[in-house]
């Protein structure tokens, strides 16, 4: 296994084993059962009863990835072993929390969009990106296309007829673990399937790509989900975090660190009012890994800031006011 010299590295991307990496250098080892979410996704246009739903594209067969197509199972699928009684194999699985819908063909119905990620076994992880509508009433793969190793998601939408992803790639100078370049990325659904026609770089990812958007913890650790009420917010401004913890109001202050998505966290202070046991104890968990945090990235346009303590670790997800969520199309 390949470790990165940055420990918050590592215990993000081993946090997201199977999903899509954030950050880092740390090669996977297999599919996690969970690989799928078929709850409500967080990114979504407008709905149409033909687009697919996330069910479906959950058991979907995908072409594009290997030279023969793969038919997910509740999110995943695994091949043979490379070799007889070896762990390493050929792996696929949907991503999480990702799908949205637009009409990508013009013919006035919806199609559906979704991230995968395929791993060889080795330290890279390749992300896709791919389109699935109805044909004469079957599901159909309509194109698929690679978006690169450990590519991260900050923002997506259907524009015009055509598929537009925010992204933070591997610059010309970045190893491959520590992504820094954000770009705009356009695919076509065309005659052979998704073409790429428009990337456009936009700069480097830097602490201010925390600014604009009221954040809204939706996970305090990668399968923990955070309480729907009250809502955790954070905000970010000019050098310091702020926003309500679940019964206070808090702010602390934050810098970048050493190297691209690195965080030094201050420690956190605010109002005192006083809350039932359970408002506290949110309050008092949220807080104390927000002290820890040392890290962040995106993940299918959620915020990952990853924490690590002497005897834990995680990734705490953000979802941007700015983007709600809406119910995928019922099945």
């Amino acid at each position: 296994m390949i470790l990165d010299e940055r420990p918050w590295i590592s215990t993000l991307l081993t946090t997201l084993l199977g999903a899509l990496a954030l950050l880092g250098c740390q090669a996977k080892s297999s599919a996690p059962a969970d690989a799928a979410d078929t709850s409500t996704p967080p990114l979504t246009t407008a709905m149409a009863v033909d687009a697919p739903t996330s069910s479906e594209l959950a058991n979907a067969t995908y072409e594009g990835l290997y030279d023969q197509p793969v038919t997910l199972a509740d999110g995943g699928w695994e091949g043979e072993p490379y070799e007889p009684g070896a762990a390493s194999r050929p792996t696929v699985g949907l991503v999480k929390h990702f799908w949205m819908s637009g009409d990508l063909d013009g013919d006035g119905t919806e199609e559906a969009v979704v991230l995968l990620w395929e791993s060889g076994g080795g330290s890279g992880t390749e992300n896709y990106v791919a389109a699935m509508g109805r044909r004469d009433g079957e599901l159909v793969n309509l194109g698929t296309a690679l978006m690169g190793d450990r590519v991260q998601l900050k923002e997506a939408r259907i524009a015009d007829g055509k598929i537009e992803l925010d992204v933070v790639q591997a610059g010309p100078e970045d190893a491959m673990c520590c992504p820094s370049q954000k770009a705009t990325r356009v695919w076509a659904l065309g005659s052979d399937g998704l073409d790429e026609v428009a990337s456009e770089v936009t700069g480097t990812l830097s602490i201010e790509d925390l600014a604009g958007p009221e954040w809204v913890l939706t996970h305090l650790n990668w399968d923990e989900p955070a309480p729907a009420e009250p809502e955790v917010i954070m905000v970010y401004e000019e050098g310091r975090l702020a926003g309500t913890s679940g019964c206070n109001r808090y702010f602390a202050s934050v810098e970048s660190g050493e190297m691209v998505g690195d965080l030094i966290v201050g420690p956190a202070a605010g109002t005192r009012m006083a809350c039932p046991e359970e408002l506290m104890a949110l309050e008092d968990h949220y807080l104390a890994q927000l002290g820890e945090v040392s890290g962040f990235g995106f993940l299918a346009g959620k915020l990952g800031l990853s924490w690590s303590t002497d005897d834990s670790s995680g990734v705490m997800l953000f979802q941007p006011r700015e983007q709600p969520a809406e119910e995928s199309p019922a099945d």
